[in-house]
């Protein structure tokens, strides 16, 4: 609710910002059975990563709560506005940090630009349960085959 009325700004301060997310605006959190929180980003946090994931998992426990983060890499030169961010990471630290910052928050991580998606949760999820899939079919396939046979 409240995110929408705010103005990009160059701060990437994201333990005020789950602090406010959690602490003040999920008012009713006790009434719901889980909740997720997006963090939509195209760089790496101010804060460590450590102290992140321990704040995350902290306040994840707490209540069902999980943390999915969507990561954007820009192309260089993008980036009109000219804020230098207090911390840089190239584009692979940066989806590793957002990577150990979700799994303390039991969430799920995608990483997209402007060619595709380098990773994704959810992809490699349904990938997976496909490949079980094919194979539970070609078992099943041998199994009608091999009762064909004895026929």
């Amino acid at each position: 609710r409240w995110v929408l009325s705010l103005q990009c700004k160059g701060s990437r301060n994201f333990l005020s910002a789950l602090r406010r997310a959690v602490e003040v605006d999920f008012k009713d959190k006790d009434k719901h059975k889980s909740q997720g929180l997006y963090l939509l980003t195209t760089g790496i946090p101010d804060q460590e990563t450590h102290t992140i994931s321990a704040y995350v998992a902290e306040v994840c426990r707490g209540f069902d709560l999980q943390l999915h983060v969507c990561l954007f890499s820009v192309t260089k030169g993008s980036d009109s506005s000219g804020i230098i961010p207090a911390r840089y990471a190239n584009p692979r630290e940066t989806a590793k940090a957002f990577k150990e910052i979700v799994q303390a928050a039991n969430g799920r991580f995608h990483w997209f630009g402007e060619a595709g998606i380098f990773e994704s949760d959810d992809i490699t999820s349904i990938t997976s349960e496909m490949e079980k899939a094919k194979n539970y079919s070609q078992k099943c396939a041998f199994l009608v085959e091999s009762l064909k046979q004895r026929s």
